[in-house]
């Protein structure tokens, strides 16, 4: 069963289905990308790994405790005059290992890198050691001679900097070709568009191979069988503008997903 929206579909947003929805997009852009490569090039999937802390776990959560002074008759001879305070269990958080993936295109023989892929998560716009790890890993090969293609599908936190350009859109593609800095190609679409194909740049002399985002996720979405693990009825995470909500309810009452 087909995705009922045209473009992205906010509910692959949300925690639980969106590090799958990441890893199967990305391989599906691989291998679409693979055979038109050949035999100059080849794609690769990177990863890179770090230490963070949890996501899911709520900080603060002490504040709701009730914190009890003992009362001095229940004291034993040598507390007295004291306070004891009785202590309540606190979660703190945890380390977590945070895997990210990303494609590279390579030049068969030399493995020379001549361009990379990055589908941002989560991770890499929060603030935090993921969002400090990734920029400074664009800003290393925005320094080089590869190129950088960053497809922005995640509504939450804040867009990566643009110098020169507000990025107002929900959904950004960035394309930057080594020969065009400063300047790069901004796809920007929202919620209720169809989601632009991208061109991915190769060596001088080489033609550019397009790719069919939208294609690419209307498959990924059906062979993953999304419409089974998600329920249209409830809201999506994070929650949508009031406009977006409104328009993501008429979609969904239109094709009997919702009352």
């Amino acid at each position: 069963m087909p995705s009922p929206f045209p473009g992205m579909d906010p509910y692959l947003e949300q925690p639980g289905l969106w590090s799958e929805f990441h890893n199967r997009l990305l391989v599906a852009i691989a291998d679409q990308l693979g055979p038109q490569l050949r035999p100059k090039y080849r794609v690769a999937i990177e990863k890179r790994v770090y230490q963070d802390a949890a996501l899911d776990l709520q900080i603060g959560r002490p504040d709701a405790a009730v914190f009890r002074a003992t009362p001095a008759a229940d004291l034993a001879p040598q507390r007295q005059g004291q306070i004891l305070v009785e202590p309540v269990m606190v979660e703190l958080p945890m380390p977590e290992e945070v895997t990210e993936r990303s494609l590279e295109i390579r030049e068969v023989g030399t493995e020379a890198v001549v361009t990379t892929l990055e589908l941002l998560s989560p991770s890499n716009k929060r603030a935090g050691q993921g969002r400090q790890l990734y920029e400074a890993k664009r800003l290393k090969v925005l320094g080089s001679q590869t190129h950088l293609i960053e497809i922005d599908l995640i509504r939450a936190f804040g867009p990566l900097p643009l110098r020169s350009a507000a990025a107002t859109s929900l959904y950004r593609i960035v394309v930057s070709r080594a020969e065009q800095r400063p300047l790069a190609e901004l796809y920007g679409f929202n919620l209720s568009d169809p989601m632009p194909s991208l061109p991915v740049p190769l060596q001088p002399g080489d033609p550019a191979i397009w790719v069919d985002l939208q294609d690419l996720v209307n498959g990924v979405y059906d062979r993953a069988s999304y419409d089974l693990a998600i329920d249209y009825r409830q809201d999506p995470v994070p929650p949508l503008s009031t406009a977006d909500a409104a328009w993501v309810q008429a979609v969904l009452v239109a094709k009997h997903l919702r009352d």
